[in-house]
């Protein structure tokens, strides 16, 4: 059998038993079910009170060693993300060996960050997560559809700091410089044998030929866009050295960057220094691989590099505007200064917490924001030029009021959901259980004292989304899909 048609250790990963030293391990690994982890919130909650929800719910959790803030899911009831805790954002279902290149890049708060290969979203929302949600993330895919799945993940945790941008990670404009940049490259995909079921997609020398030069691309265009003394990581979740230390090693041959040391407590083996006849840099041994084994996940590789000084400027960012590009700034100041009385006086919002948060209106919608900055008016050059590259900003921070006719604001569902705790006005509404089942069947309610218009939907003290007041009375506005999950989610619960 061909090593491209092989679907199991013995064939497609068999070329890598000379470099794995604990090769029956990593076999016993690959043949065993990957248990489930997840990432709590830091925002939104803590491990200790996330563990005893879920464990109420009927879940066996343990600790991940070295991740602090993951649990992994020993059994339970059901899947965990059909929880109300996974509805309401209180956690991420992601493979503890996904977290290492964040970590590994320890971006700070306040930092300019760069997640160039960002979709589906996961590293971005913990690089959002390690930031506190301070300072520019800017978050770029080039594909419409996974795009979406990022906003979708990015909305649901309630991260303000995030910047989506649609483009190719390798044509991203230049003039404005990251201190912190993420290259989580496209690749063969190995370190997915157990969760594929050991079925992996051929290794065709065509798709390495492209794959390895993407990969090359992305992470040169990385360092250049990195200032200097900045750091990137180059992470792949395969172990293919052609598409690993192959690829860094013609990188640190002429770029002006350097290899530092990891410095995370996680089982892991050092990268390689030579493979197949060829000898790569000695420094690469501060690479790292991870094996299935060591966290009882998935597989992946990853190197972190720290551009040197070489002169170039560091500037290309400015404060994020009230309005975006094309619209009227002093229209956008009325309409902000509208929307902060409003959840002052009617939602009840501490006048102090509405100082941590920016504002941009752009069409129809009002955007809250704590990245602060963007480096948009750099890209897009001089208003008498053409925007520099293919790109396009998708959204920044969370949608949070969208314009209902005659200068009336109603707050979109995430927003609600993200500052929940702020909401303590008069638009606020608890209901019983009889009263939130009516509404989910779309059955309307008794206003009894509420004013007309958007209303903060709160059951036992959580709130699930807007409801409105109108002529009918108190109907629920969560957009029906969602409604027909959350009364699954519920009725699975007991609640």
């Amino acid at each position: 059998m061909s090593e491209a048609g092989s679907r199991g250790p013995a064939g497609a990963l068999e070329r890598y038993r000379e470099v794995i030293r604990d090769w029956s391990a990593f076999l016993e690994a690959n043949h065993s079910p990957e248990p489930v982890t997840l990432r709590v919130r830091r925002g939104l909650t803590g491990v200790a009170p996330l563990a005893a929800r879920l464990r109420q719910r009927g879940f066996e959790l343990t600790g991940v060693p070295g991740l602090e803030d993951y649990l992994q899911v020993v059994g339970g009831p059901t899947s965990v993300a059909q929880t109300l805790e996974h509805w309401l954002g209180l956690f991420h279902v992601q493979q503890a060996v996904m977290a290492l290149p964040s970590l590994a890049l320890t971006p700070e708060p306040g930092e300019r960050v760069l997640d160039l290969c960002a979709a589906p979203g996961g590293k971005t929302a913990h690089l959002a997560e390690l930031m506190d949600d301070r300072g520019p993330l800017v978050a770029v895919d080039p594909k419409e559809k996974r795009l979406r799945g990022l906003m979708g993940n990015i909305f649901r945790l309630g991260h303000t700091n995030v910047l989506v941008v649609a483009a190719d990670g390798r044509e991203l404009p230049g003039g404005a410089s990251f201190d912190r940049v993420l290259v989580d490259a496209p690749c063969s995909a190995e370190g997915n044998f157990r969760r594929q079921k050991g079925h992996l997609p051929a290794r065709t020398a065509e798709f390495q030929h492209y794959v390895t030069g993407l990969q090359e691309a992305l992470l040169r265009r990385a360092i250049r866009l990195t200032r200097p003394g900045g750091r990137v990581v180059y992470s792949t979740c395969t172990y293919a050295p052609e598409e690993n230390e192959a690829v860094v090693n013609r990188v640190l041959a002429d770029e002006p960057v350097e290899l530092e040391p990891i410095a995370l407590e996680v089982p892991h083996a050092p990268g390689l220094t030579r493979w197949g006849g060829e000898r790569y840099a000695a420094e690469l041994e501060r690479a790292w691989r991870v094996y299935p084994q060591h966290l009882d996940s998935g597989g992946m590789f990853m190197a972190r590099l720290r551009r040197l000084d070489d002169g170039r400027p560091d500037s290309g960012w400015s404060a994020i505007p009230p309005a975006f590009p094309g619209q009227d700034p002093d229209e956008a100041r009325e309409r902000i200064g509208r929307v902060e009385a409003l959840l002052r006086d009617e939602y009840g919002f501490d006048a102090r917490g509405l100082e941590s948060l920016g504002w941009m209106v752009r069409g129809k919608n009002v955007w809250a924001q704590t990245a602060e900055r963007w480096p948009v008016e750099t890209w897009r050059g001089p208003q008498d030029e053409a925007p520099r590259g293919h790109w396009r900003v998708v959204c920044l921070g969370l949608r949070a009021f969208r314009a209902a006719g005659g200068g009336k604001e109603t707050p979109t569902n995430q927003f609600l959901n993200r500052f929940q705790e702020a909401v303590k006005g008069q638009r606020r509404r608890e209901l019983d259980s009889r009263e939130l089942t009516r509404l989910l069947e779309g059955d309307a309610l008794e206003p009894g004292d509420l004013p007309a218009g958007p209303v903060a939907l709160y059951y036992r003290g959580t709130l699930l989304g807007r409801g409105m007041v109108g002529r009918s009375g108190l109907r629920s506005e969560i957009p029906s899909h969602q409604a027909e999950r959350l009364g699954a989610i519920l009725e699975a619960t007991g609640r």
